[in-house]
């Protein structure tokens, strides 16, 4: 079923989003795309095979799906927070491409996943991770990673710190 969140999801990676633009475009048959989006033809192929479980593309030649269904049933807006879709009942359920709103969903992780200048061990840092990466696309030592490198937790002595996220 093709959700808002899908939509999201799929066209948040970059090589699905010129696949899509291409087929939006014209583009129909595998050498199209491939050559309209600079793809190479396997990559195109595993993106185009991407929208296509997404609902976004139909057919074959491929041909933009039919949206205005799914537009109809969006009769709320986002919140503003710009945490949707990508925190979904406290859980991550993937991360945004773009630097400052990655790092957005990181400190609102971090905010509610440890208390600031409190000591952890990697097991426990694990174990909270985990619970937030349950179910997502994201694993816990990757986002575990993205918070030492972003500086929100520290490391060191095998205990890692949670830091106080600026203002």
């Amino acid at each position: 079923m093709t959700t808002p969140e899908n939509v999201v999801r799929a066209l948040a990676e970059p090589t699905r989003l010129r696949a899509f633009a291409a087929v939006v475009l014209g583009a129909g048959t595998l050498t199209d795309v491939a050559s309209a989006s600079g793809l190479k033809p396997k990559d195109a192929g595993t993106a185009l095979n991407k929208l296509r479980e997404a609902g976004l593309v139909v057919g074959d030649p491929a041909r933009p799906a039919d949206l205005k269904p799914l537009a109809a049933t969006l009769t709320e807006s986002m919140p503003a927070d710009g945490l949707a879709p990508f925190i979904q009942n406290d859980r991550l359920v993937s991360l945004p491409v773009a630097h400052e709103r990655r790092r957005k969903i990181l400190e609102h992780v971090a905010a509610h996943a440890f208390t600031a200048r409190t000591y952890y061990e990697e097991k426990e840092i694990n174990e909270r991770l985990r619970a937030w990466c349950d179910g997502g696309e994201v694993d816990h030592v990757t986002i575990r990673r993205y918070l030492v490198d972003l500086g929100l937790l520290e490391r060191g002595g095998g205990l890692y710190q949670a830091q106080p996220l600026p203002m």
